[in-house]
C-alpha cells in the first residue's frame, strides 16, 4: 500500500508541475499586457510596475522565479488591485465556495445512492422510471440554465426562497440544489447499475439462501460492494464542486472563489488566474488521489494493477 501512495503521491507532483509550466506560458501567449489596465494610467507607472514585477527580464527567468515562488508557497500579487495578494485572496474566498460544495457533495451523495438503490431493487416500475428520469434531468440540463428557472420560479414568481449571497440558511438551497444535481444524477446510475451486477452475485444468493432477512442483505452485503463506482467517483465529484461552481456563484453573487475567478478572467488579472488555477488544481490532484487510497483499501486488487 506504502509503494502505490508514494507512486500516486509522485503522479500528482509531476501532474501539477505540468499544470503551474501550461498556466504560465498560456498566460504569456495570451495577446496584451497585464498592466494596461486602468491602475496603471501614466507611462512612467506602466514602465515602473514592469520593472517590479520583472516582467522586463527573459521569460524564462520569470518561470524560474515563478516556480521558486511557487515552491515558497506565494503565488504573487495582483496586477489589477494594489496590496492584493493571491493568497489572500483564496483565505478569503474558498470557505465560502468550500462550504456551499460540502453541503451539496453530501445532498448528491445522499440522495443519489438512495435513488439508485431503489431504482435497482424497487419492483415498481414507475419507481424505476421516475429515478431515471430525474436522473436524466440532471444530465441533459446545463447547471446555468437550471439555476436561471430556480431563481424565476422559486425567486421571482413565488418569492419563496432567496437567490442573492448566502446570508441565511435559505440562501443556500437554490444553490445547493443547482450544483448538487449532476453529481446525483451520475451516482443514482452508478449505483443502479452496480446494485444491480452484484444482486446477480453468488454471494447474494448464499446469504438470502440461509434466510437472511433481505434488508440485511442489501445493507451489509449488496451496498457494501456496490459502493466502489461511487468512491471512484465522489473524489473527483467532490473537487469539482469545490472548484467547479464558477457559474453557479456568479449566477446566485456568492462570493465564493469561483465568482472571483470568474472576475479576474474578465479583469485579465493574469497573477490571480495563474495562482487560482494552481491552487484548484492541487485540490483536484489531492482529492483524486484520497480516492485513490478509499478504492484500494476497499478493493485490495486496485493496488496491484
Amino acid at each position: 500500500m506504502l509503494k502505490y501512495i508514494l507512486k500516486r503521491v509522485l503522479v500528482g507532483f509531476v501532474t501539477l508541475f505540468a499544470l503551474s509550466t501550461a498556466t504560465f506560458f498560456l498566460m504569456k501567449a495570451t495577446p496584451g499586457s497585464p498592466i494596461n489596465g486602468e491602475r496603471f494610467k501614466s507611462q512612467a507607472a506602466r514602465e515602473l510596475a514592469i520593472k517590479r514585477y520583472g516582467l522586463d527580464k527573459p521569460v524564462l527567468e520569470q518561470y524560474v522565479m515563478y516556480l521558486g515562488n511557487i515552491a515558497k508557497g506565494d503565488l504573487g500579487e495582483s496586477y489589477i488591485k494594489e496590496g492584493v495578494y493571491v493568497g489572500e485572496t483564496i483565505k478569503n474566498t474558498f470557505p465560502v465556495t468550500a462550504r456551499l460544495g460540502s453541503i451539496a457533495f453530501v445532498v448528491a451523495l445522499t440522495v443519489g445512492i438512495t435513488l439508485g438503490t431503489c431504482a435497482a431493487l424497487s419492483k415498481q416500475r414507475w419507481i424505476n422510471s421516475l429515478c431515471m428520469f430525474i436522473a436524466t434531468i440532471g444530465v441533459s440540463v446545463p447547471s446555468f440554465l437550471l439555476a436561471m428557472f430556480m431563481i424565476i420560479l422559486f425567486g421571482v414568481k413565488l418569492r419563496l426562497l432567496p437567490f442573492v449571497g448566502l446570508n441565511s440558511a435559505s440562501n443556500y438551497i437554490l444553490p445547493v440544489i443547482c450544483l448538487s444535481m449532476y453529481p446525483i444524477s451520475m451516482i443514482c446510475r452508478l449505483t443502479r447499475s452496480s446494485m444491480l451486477e452484484v444482486m446477480k452475485q453468488d454471494y447474494i444468493i448464499l446469504a438470502r439462501s440461509k434466510g437472511t432477512p433481505y434488508k440485511m442483505v442489501v445493507i451489509r452485503h449488496a451496498l457494501k460492494n456496490a459502493m466502489l463506482p461511487v468512491v471512484t467517483y465522489a473524489g473527483p465529484a467532490f473537487a469539482f464542486m469545490l472548484t467547479g461552481s464558477f457559474v453557479i456563484e456568479t449566477v446566485f453573487s456568492i462570493p465564493g472563489i469561483g465568482k472571483q475567478f470568474v472576475t479576474n478572467i474578465s479583469n485579465r488579472d493574469y497573477q490571480m488566474i495563474m495562482g487560482l488555477t494552481i491552487f484548484l488544481g492541487a485540490l483536484i490532484i489531492t482529492f483524486n488521489l484520497i480516492t485513490d487510497i478509499i478504492a484500494a483499501t476497499i478493493d485490495p486488487r486496485i493496488k496491484l494493477k
